[in-house]
């Protein structure tokens, strides 16, 4: 059965009214691209989970302060994160109003992630943590290559298990996404 088509005003109807945003999605499909342009237009606190989550050398945080950042980044009333991180996912979906899941094509994601990897390389972008240049990363190519086999049914698992109140907004092409983007611009500039 094929996927209802992706309704971008309704879409952006509820982002505009939600609080606390997490936007989730296999690496490239533009989580923070999204997530930086939803906090600048609905004026959310945004965190970029990579930044915090990855100490300078690609060291990541030890667990039990990871989990606990989270927890209080999460306790906040507003705010917008990107990044999926499954061993914590649940502290930020108890709290979410709404779930941006970026499920686009596999084959989108790695040619976004090979081609930011050349642009890009040497350099820090800026969600991610001091101390992380970008480089050529073959164990996370193979992960979002894995995605759709190994991490999309937990996400589709969580979507279906959602509180009653919380809505997952599942674009899954790019020019959804640009649409989604472009509504919700509309919808500010008309507020």
């Amino acid at each position: 059965m094929r996927p209802p088509r992706f309704d971008a005003g309704a879409a952006a109807r509820r982002l505009a009214s939600s609080h606390r945003i997490a936007v989730l999605g296999c690496g490239g499909s533009g989580k923070s691209t999204a997530a930086r342009g939803i906090a600048r237009i609905l004026g959310l606190p945004l965190v970029h989970l990579d930044a915090l989550h990855w100490l300078p050398g690609w060291q990541a945080r030890p667990e039990a302060e990871w989990a606990g950042l989270q927890l209080e980044l999460a306790a906040k009333d507003r705010w917008i994160m990107d990044g999926n991180y499954s061993q914590t996912l649940e502290i930020r979906l108890k709290r979410a109003d709404a779930v941006l899941f970026l499920d686009l094509p596999r084959r989108v994601a790695l040619w976004r992630v090979f081609w930011r990897s050349v642009r890009l390389y040497g350099r820090v972008r800026p969600d991610l943590g001091a101390g992380c240049p970008e480089h050529f990363d073959f164990e996370f190519l193979r992960w979002i290559w894995d995605f759709p086999r190994r991490s999309r049914g937990k996400l589709m698992a969580a979507c279906d298990a959602a509180p009653t109140g919380q809505v997952w907004l599942i674009p899954r092409t790019s020019r959804d996404v640009r649409r989604l983007m472009s509504e919700l611009r509309a919808l500010r500039v008309l507020n």
